[in-house]
């Protein structure tokens, strides 16, 4: 059984639940008298309300998967073309404003930001030793939480110390998402600032994880020097590295290892249902990635979405560790284990996205498609090493620094250096980007944010689909005073 700061979300979620709702955004938000003495009265108060917070950390499981399948890296897949239609429209670039995962995305990622910002409401309230580190999480879990909106949604409503409660939506407008970086980058600078280079208890953000976030955060702005400056203090003292043997990382016996630098804990503790999915302890990810109707040993059944495409497998190169690791192929598998048996699935292209399917013995209670305990490793080392080579070359700072951060992804994978410069370099380390992290729900907005979108994902139309659609819900309710992304 893991035991981290998830391991006690259940004992809150009635509480939280009732103050606020599943959706937190606009719709079926309750309001509560915020100047009530029954909450914020110590610091275990402060503690609930935190753990409340990483909660919808979990429900991130969405993103991941929608990240990878929007991309040219993995198809929808399912049973067939109506499994999920949200999903099968994002694959396809014919998503709309009522989709139900860009909606669940939206809510999901704003209940995250009204739950760190309750804390941040109330900060003043009670005082106790170690405070000033529980405001570092909440700070980072809100930076966090608005970092997915911005790249999904771009401009967004920002709340800073305070909650968006119905009713706001008379008042509250999307404000320009520089000015949402801006915050994000505050938030961050203030969690690297406060927060301990390690934790006591695993599932705790550190402050490596906050100085590899406001380098992603500045990488996506091209704010190249400030990026390299933030990622090289991050490599250079430490303490993260690169593990040995990549085949371990996904493991289970293997999470919150050396290479981690922030990882969203999932347990197998309690279950959910389809009605409910953010409620699941589990990364529900995994069983919607796993293999059709399978039997055979090592992995269990799953729902066959996310199936990985042959130009990705295609992009590895010939004696690339990594390949096997990152890519299951099922029918090379079954035929080097006799009795495997599995269901071609929609879309099905021979392929599985190894990193994040089930495994068997992973399961104490639970459907298994609900509540696996495999963790998302949210922030690798492998990829801080990538992003400051990234910024080190395009910001024209140091090719040569930079060929050292990227050759040292590409030694562990049994490659040959690169030693090419300029255009050339930046071309490799966006290739090296694909193959390091292919699964892992990156892929979209690295083509996003590089420019590449266009030519790399078939559907894909410039000037609208960089960004996904507000949520009709959210226009109407604001009377349509906000205006939608183009396109749209």
């Amino acid at each position: 059984m893991k035991h981290n700061i998830f391991s006690y979300t259940i004992a809150y979620f009635v509480l939280f639940m009732g103050m606020l709702s599943c959706s937190d955004n606009f719709v079926d938000v309750d309001s509560f008298d915020e100047n009530s003495e029954d909450f914020f009265n110590s610091e275990e108060d402060y503690q609930s309300a935190l753990t409340a917070a990483y909660d919808l950390l979990q429900s991130t499981y969405l993103n991941v998967m929608l990240g990878e399948i929007a991309s040219d890296n993995t198809l929808a897949g399912g049973e067939s073309a109506t499994d999920v239609p949200g999903i099968q429209e994002v694959d396809d670039m014919q998503h709309t404003p009522v989709n139900a995962q860009l909606r669940d995305i939206w809510s999901w990622m704003f209940a995250g930001v009204n739950r760190a910002n309750y804390i941040m409401e109330f900060k003043d309230k009670t005082d106790f030793p170690g405070k000033e580190g529980v405001l570092a999480e909440a700070t980072f879990l809100r930076a966090y939480y608005y970092f997915e909106l911005v790249k999904w949604f771009g401009d967004v409503p920002l709340a800073v110390d305070k909650r968006l409660q119905f009713g706001d939506q008379d008042i509250v407008e999307r404000t320009p998402k520089a000015e949402v970086y801006a915050q994000i980058e505050q938030d961050l600078k203030f969690a690297a600032a406060t927060l301990p280079v390690t934790q006591s208890e695993i599932g705790r953000v550190a402050r490596g994880a906050a100085q590899a976030l406001l380098g992603k955060v500045y990488l996506y702005q091209e704010k190249f020097t400030e990026s390299a400056t933030v990622l090289e203090e991050l490599i250079k003292n430490g303490p993260y590295d690169l593990v040995t043997d990549y085949a371990t990382i996904f493991e289970n016996e293997h999470e919150n290892n050396i290479e981690s630098v922030f990882e969203v804990q999932y347990t197998d503790e309690e279950g959910a249902g389809f009605g409910c999915l953010q409620c699941s302890e589990g990364n529900v990810a995994v069983g919607f990635n796993g293999i059709r109707n399978y039997s055979g040993p090592v992995f269990e059944s799953g729902f066959s979405f996310n199936v990985p495409t042959q130009e990705v497998v295609d992009a590895f190169e010939d004696g690339d560790s990594r390949k096997e690791v990152a890519i299951l192929d099922i029918e090379a598998w079954a035929a080097q284990n006799n009795g495997v048996s599995y269901v071609e699935g929609y879309e099905h292209t021979g392929y599985y996205n190894r990193k994040y399917i089930s495994r068997q013995g992973d399961l104490n209670t639970g459907d298994a498609n609900l509540t696996n305990p495999n963790n998302y490793r949210a922030i690798r080392f492998a990829d801080v090493l990538l992003m400051a080579a990234e910024a080190l070359n395009r910001g024209n700072i140091s090719d040569l620094r930079a060929q050292g951060y990227l050759n040292r992804v590409r030694s562990r994978a049994e490659l040959a250096d690169v030693t090419s410069t300029g255009a050339n370099l930046t071309a490799a380390i966006y290739h090296e980007r694909r193959v390091e992290l292919v699964g892992e729900g990156h892929r979209f907005f690295d083509l996003v944010r590089t420019g590449k979108a266009a030519q790399e994902i078939e559907g894909f139309t410039t000037n609208k689909n960089e960004l996904f659609p507000i949520p009709s819900i959210e226009l109407e309710l604001t009377g349509n005073r906000w205006t939608q992304n183009p396109g749209y």
